[in-house]
């Protein structure tokens, strides 16, 4: 049996074989944050070369690149990029997720949202049939904190503010437990409406368009047709 950790490795070196056949030497790959993409980060070390840049989506993965020698730019600066790789907290089979256990959800979604395709990278124990064990993370402005919270009450929701942190925006988050997707893009932007809501972990409106699972039996590939 693999452990969590190994199964974590195999999905970050299945995400570099997938990634590197389509880098060229001008490519500008985006990196998201967590676990896994630590592992990534740390295999794409020795590939520097082979591309020109990255973007990252937190100023942990930020760190991570630069000591693994590779060039970041800043988003702003970068008009588009072919792939972006990133972890989950939960992938259903539609390709939606629940994201933002790291606290990086905001910076995720902007940056996924100017690559052409996301790349999801995940063990098998983050692939669900049905969103919503994992609580969700909602990025808040913090004089809307409460006014957010009682209004995600009101969507059956269980609000716990992530004492202690503070988002590289200088935001808050609430974990949200017991909410339902009954139709997870609709959901999405509810919850985006709220005023004072920065950004929902919920990845539905724009899922990935790649799944890479690391499983007891191999990493499997689940992908959206286009």
């Amino acid at each position: 049996m693999f452990s969590q950790d190994e199964l974590k490795q195999q999905a970050a070196q299945a995400a570099l074989d997938y990634v590197l056949p389509q880098l060229q030497p001008d490519s500008i790959l985006g990196v998201g944050t967590g676990s896994t993409v630590d592992r990534f980060i740390d295999l794409l070390a020795a590939h520097r070369a082979d591309f020109k840049a990255a973007v990252s989506s937190s100023e942990r993965s930020t760190q991570r690149l630069r000591a693994a020698g590779v060039t970041v730019l800043d988003l702003n600066d970068v008009s588009s990029m072919a792939l972006y790789v990133d972890g989950a907290d939960e992938v259903d089979h539609q390709l939606s997720m629940i994201k933002g256990g790291g606290g990086a959800l905001t910076r995720e979604k902007i940056v996924s949202s100017v690559a052409d395709r996301f790349v999801c990278i995940v063990d098998e124990s983050k692939l669900v049939e049905q969103l919503g064990a994992f609580p969700l993370p909602i990025e808040v402005i913090p004089l809307a904190r409460e006014a957010v919270a009682r209004e995600v009450r009101q969507l059956g929701g269980q609000p716990v503010l992530r004492a202690g942190f503070t988002t590289d925006n200088g935001n808050q988050i609430l974990d949200v437990a017991g909410l339902r997707y009954g139709d997870p893009i609709a959901f999405e932007a509810m919850l985006n409406n709220i005023p004072g809501v920065v950004c929902c972990g919920l990845f539905a409106i724009s899922g990935a368009h790649v799944a890479l699972v690391a499983g007891q039996n191999g990493v499997s590939r689940l992908e959206l047709q286009d």
